[in-house]
């Protein structure tokens, strides 16, 4: 059984150019699927190649989605990445310590209203101006191994690999680029990646989203579209979270996890009678680089001052 609402078109980006009929893919440096429902609501999703040694029995209708921050992994993976790009020298310390402060302002503050949304947004379209998709995924690839890999919180990697040993799809959700989220799911060995997606032409980044960042509401649209793509029904289908921001998501499969759950997400998971794990350490859990989504996008902008930087002295 798929889902209502099915989209209108699910098509292959690549490189700027969308090919192909609904669920298509085609071979190409970028593996982009971007789905329209009738709503008007556009998610994208990445893929990776690989393919496990020993394939259990497939189960069609069926998979689990995962968020990444602090759900599949301690922090935000857009934090790392900023860290791993100040490591470089393509932006200052003193731009990363600006956007820690203001990360958690946000987070304490609960400032994730439309202005802040509007913020975020402007930030994540000059994020990615002027790169390559390879420059990022090359560099997605070497901080992971660095930063990101420690920090993989290894119970939630055995969920979701109790899932493909079940024959099972797995995938991570994730406001971070799609790119990013697609690199993480190959390090992990999953199946692909929903994530915020940037318009490409001839191999770069334009600075426009196709869609919307990929927060709150937007996880659940695009986990409906891509099971109607893929055939999938929701209700044999799982999703683990660590926030209550992902509370659409949750309440759109048959079965909610809340992994490392916040205080409302807790609240909500006892009041529904929905299983809670829990891999942090000590009396009272440390969220460490907690990202809202305003935050998100603010990191971004530092990201993205930092490289204009970069490229200003390089040029010079």
């Amino acid at each position: 059984m798929c889902p209502a609402g099915r989209p209108r078109a699910a098509a292959t980006l690549a490189e700027g150019t969308r090919t192909g009929k609904e669920g298509s893919r085609v071979a190409r440096s970028r593996k982009v699927t971007v789905s329209t429902d009738a709503a008007g609501h556009t998610a994208g999703w990445a893929e990776t190649d690989l393919a496990p040694a020993v394939a259990p029995a497939p189960d069609r209708t069926a998979a689990a989605f995962f968020d990444v921050d602090n759900t599949m992994m301690q922090g935000a993976s857009i934090y790392w990445f900023a860290r791993g790009l100040a490591s470089r020298n393509y932006f200052t310390t003193t731009d990363l310590a600006r956007f820690a402060w203001q990360q958690l302002r946000f987070r304490l503050l609960a400032r994730e209203h439309a202005g802040d949304m509007s913020v975020a947004k402007e930030a994540a379209l000059a994020f990615v101006e002027g790169w390559r998709v390879d420059d990022v995924e090359r560099l997605a690839e070497e901080i992971f191994d660095e930063m990101m890999a420690p920090r993989i919180w290894a119970g939630t990697h055995q969920l979701a690999q109790r899932h493909l040993d079940s024959g099972q799809r797995v995938w991570l959700v994730s406001a971070a680029p799609v790119e990013i989220g697609r690199v993480i799911a190959t390090r992990l060995g999953l199946t692909g990646a929903i994530g915020t997606v940037a318009e490409v032409v001839d191999g770069a980044y334009t600075g426009r989203l196709v869609g919307e960042l990929m927060h709150g509401p937007a996880k659940a649209e695009a986990v409906t579209q891509l099971a109607a793509v893929e055939g999938l029904d929701l209700a044999r289908c799982a999703a683990y979270s660590d926030s209550a921001n992902d509370l659409p998501l949750l309440s759109a499969v048959g079965r909610a996890v809340a992994v490392n759950p916040d205080g409302t997400l807790l609240r909500q998971a006892r009041q529904h009678g929905w299983e809670v794990r829990d891999f942090r350490t000590g009396r009272r859990a440390v969220k460490i680089a907690v990202p809202s989504t305003a935050a998100a996008g603010l990191v971004v902008g530092a990201v993205t001052a930092g490289l204009a930087l970069q490229r200003r002295r390089r040029a010079g």
